[in-house]
Order: structure tokens, then sequence, then C-alpha cells
């Protein structure tokens, strides 16, 4: 835990009471701050009750006692609407911050030369994350990792000059961090999402550039437009930027030469490292991903000897573009992390001979921007809430059948993949969140990964 000591002898409101609202509850009170915590769920309530935090319904405190309110990233700031607790803040002029300014803070306290890496991006962000902790741990550096993948930020160890924290950070916690400024930022993308809870898209990049604005070195991908436009504004303000990019580069940065990851220093280009054979590297948006942790690793004093071991090494994530096992020369992907078309892209790219297996609660724009990619796609298995909507997109151009259930949808995609022979792949990739048959992707991954596993003959990976 990370006692939140800049917050001591205060009396402040916390609205949220998830995992990481409850983990900063408890990292304020451990600091010394008197804390009275609220959530619209009474078992959150409860809970944190029974931990010794002091909880009230907000909507009657007397807000003049508050320094700060510290919002859960999950409550909206802003958009569709403020949230009831956000209005009552800003009616009585009390700030507004989250867990990852509360480090920040604690950081800027205690170790303010404590290396500290932040990730966003709108696709890769927690590749990236844990593919730069997992090289940073391969090299030997004491490393926390946590923020918006695992480990709520404030439920790490604290910050000291030889401990890297490397966080992930989504666009509402950016939010709600005013003084952020890591050591290294990393900005992947940018691609509309989010859009109901920051208004526009223009909104949406400005926050997520935050990141990298007052970055000691700004790395920052540029094929999109946009995030090149971030690269470009922050150079011009003096931030030390580094590009990467699945393009040659004429700056400094990391670009991936089809499978090589090239460094480029003062126009000088060397290779680094190769991914031929990295399974849980497939893809160019996974190139982008490497070359961002291959760029951060360098500015650490990584050798490339060691970034070449950590990239070999590196299990992937659960549920993205996750292998889970083959039946000979049929392979299983679990890619239930693709929660929408832009993710999903990204894994029909990287395959031919696809049995694909897609739906659940669609997002706008379903599945038509994938349309480029229907003639990779040998068959489609249709699950859940978006199975009429996505059959007329696909119409007579994919093959497909209406499965209802993953458990049937795996069945017959199994067995037509092995009817056909060859590399064929059954990839899970929704394009759709899991709402309407799942708590959450992760649900819907381990369901996925448990039928895999359970057909005859698979040789199952990680079992």
């Amino acid at each position: 835990m990370i006692p939140v000591t800049t917050f001591a002898g205060k009396t402040v409101a916390l609205f949220g009471l998830g995992g990481s609202g409850l983990a900063t509850a408890l990292a304020l009170r451990a600091g010394g701050a008197h804390v009275i915590a609220c959530d619209d769920n009474p078992a959150k309530m409860a809970e944190a009750g029974a931990k010794g935090i002091e909880t009230a319904d907000l909507r009657h405190a007397d807000w003049s006692r508050f320094s700060s309110l510290i919002l859960s990233p999950g409550v909206p700031l802003t958009h569709p609407e403020p949230h009831w607790s956000a209005k009552l803040a800003k009616e009585a002029g009390v700030e507004i911050i989250g867990d990852i300014e509360l480090f920040c803070r604690e950081r800027a306290k205690i170790a303010p030369n404590a290396p500290f890496i932040a990730i966003t991006g709108t696709n890769g962000k927690s590749t990236t994350t844990a593919l730069i902790a997992h090289i940073l741990r391969e090299a030997g550096r004491d490393v926390q990792m946590g923020g918006n993948i695992g480990t709520a930020i404030l439920s790490l160890e604290p910050p000291s000059d030889d401990r890297i924290h490397v966080i992930e950070c989504s666009s509402f916690q950016i939010d709600l961090a005013p003084s952020l400024a890591p050591t290294i930022g990393v900005h992947l993308n940018l691609s509309p999402d989010h859009i109901d809870r920051h208004g526009t898209m223009e909104l949406y990049a400005a926050i997520k550039e935050r990141l990298v604005a007052k970055a000691g070195l700004a790395v920052i991908g540029v094929d999109d437009p946009t995030s090149r436009a971030i690269a470009e504004a922050c150079e011009a303000r003096g931030v030390n930027v580094a590009r990467i990019s699945v393009d040659p580069l004429g700056r400094r940065g990391v670009y991936a030469d089809g499978e090589t990851l090239v460094g480029v220093m003062d126009s000088d280009a060397a290779p680094i490292a190769d991914l031929a054979g990295i399974g849980s590297l497939r893809g160019a948006h996974n190139a982008q991903n490497a070359a961002a942790a291959v760029a951060v690793a360098l500015a650490l004093n990584v050798s490339p000897e060691q970034i070449r071991s950590g990239l070999h090494t590196f299990p992937g994530l659960p549920h993205r573009m996750e292998e889970v096992g083959r039946i000979r020369d049929a392979l299983f992907i679990n890619d239930s992390k693709a929660t929408n078309a832009d993710s999903t892209e990204k894994a029909l790219k990287s395959f031919d001979d696809i049995f694909w297996i897609l739906g659940g609660k669609a997002k706008e724009g379903g599945i038509e921007p994938l349309k480029s990619y229907f003639p990779k796609i040998r068959k489609a298995y249709l699950i859940g809430a978006s199975e009429d909507e996505f059959a007329r997109t696909l119409d007579n151009d994919v093959a497909h059948v209406h499965c209802g259930t993953l458990d049937k949808a795996v069945a017959q995609a199994a067995a037509d993949a092995q009817a056909l022979g060859g590399h064929a792949v059954v990839l899970l990739s929704p394009a759709c969140a899991s709402y309407d048959q799942f708590p959450n992707y992760e649900v819907r991954g381990n369901h996925f990964r448990d039928l895999v596993r359970a057909l005859p003959g698979i040789e199952a990976k990680g079992a």
C-alpha cells in the first residue's frame, strides 16, 4: 500500500467503492486523512464500513468540510452529465481528483525522482503496460505494475528512486489527474471510444494528450493523424519526443520493419529485435506495442540483449490474442477483450482461414468497419443480442450461422475448422460488449477457454 500522507489531517469525500475506490479509501486513511465514503451500492458501503471506513450519504453532507472529492474513474465527471457527487463538489468549490492524482502528489512528496512510466491509448495499452513491466523485470529491475490493469495504483509498493512504477491510465483516470507528469509517458494511438463519457473526439484526444504533455520523455505512436498531431504539438512545446510507428521513421524513435524493430537515434537506424515466432506479439498492432516497450526500455538503459530476451519470454495477456490450444494445425484464439470493431480488426489482420465467433451487445457502428477483412473469414458464428444485426452486415459476403450461445459456436467452429484441415484459426473476437450474456469480457473469455480445453484432441496451452 502507498499511504497518502499528502492529505494527512484533511477531511475528504470519496465516491465509488469498487476495487480501486476501496483501496484509495484505505490508503488515505493510512496516510492520516479523514475519509467519508459513499457508493450507490449499499453492499459496497457495508464492505467499506466493515474495514473501518466511515460511510455516509454524501447528498446530505456538509461539503464545506471537504478539501477534495476523490472520484472513481467509472463515475461520470462531465458527460453525459456530471454525477450528482461531482455536481455537489463543483457547487462547493471542492476539487475533484482520482487515485492517479493521489499517487502523483505522494510521489512528488516522498520520491520526486522515482521512475514513473504511464501508458495510454485507445487500444493496446494493457499489452504494452504488461510488456514494459515484463522486460524491465527480466532485466532485474524492481517493478510495480498496476493502475487500469490489475492492481489499483495505491495498493502497490510506495515510490522510491530504485523502483519503477509502470501504470496503465484510462482517459477517465487522466481526466482526474491534473498534475500527471510521468518520467516517461506513452501514448499509443487514438480512435473513437468513450465519446459518451467525453462529449467529442476532440475532448477525448485532449484528455489523452495530458498524459504526455508534461512527461520527461513522450513516446508517441504516429500511425493515426490525431496522435501524430499530439506528437508535433508536444515537440513544439519543447517536450522530448520519441515516435513509434509501423512505418520507417526519419526522426528519433522505434519503428517496425516487418517483424524487425528498428531504433532511430540522431537519424541513425539500427535493428534492435525480431518479433518473428513470438506468438504473444502477432500482428502490426503488437509490433506497435512492442516498439513502444522497446523505446521505454532503451530510455531506461536496458540492453538490446535484455530487451530481446524479454520480448521472447513475454506470455501475453489473457483474453487478448491468447493462444488457448491446437487440434493438429487448427489454432484456437481467445480475443474476448476485443469489445469493439477497432480492436477486433487487429485480430482479423493477424490471421487467415478464420472461423470467427462474434456477437454480444453491439457498439455503435457494429462490424461495418470490418468489411474489408471479410474475404479472410471462412465462416462466422453469431452469438448474443447482436446476431440479427451482424447477420445483415455479413449478408452474402460471409457464410454464417446463428448459434445463440458460445457453447454452440465453439462446437460448430471447431468441427468446421478441423474439416477444412491446414492452418485454420477458430477466433473468438466478439467486437461487442459481453453484458447480454456475461458479466464481463473476462468471464466470456474464461468460458471460451474452458470449452476449448474440453474439446477432444486439444493440445492446450498454459493448462
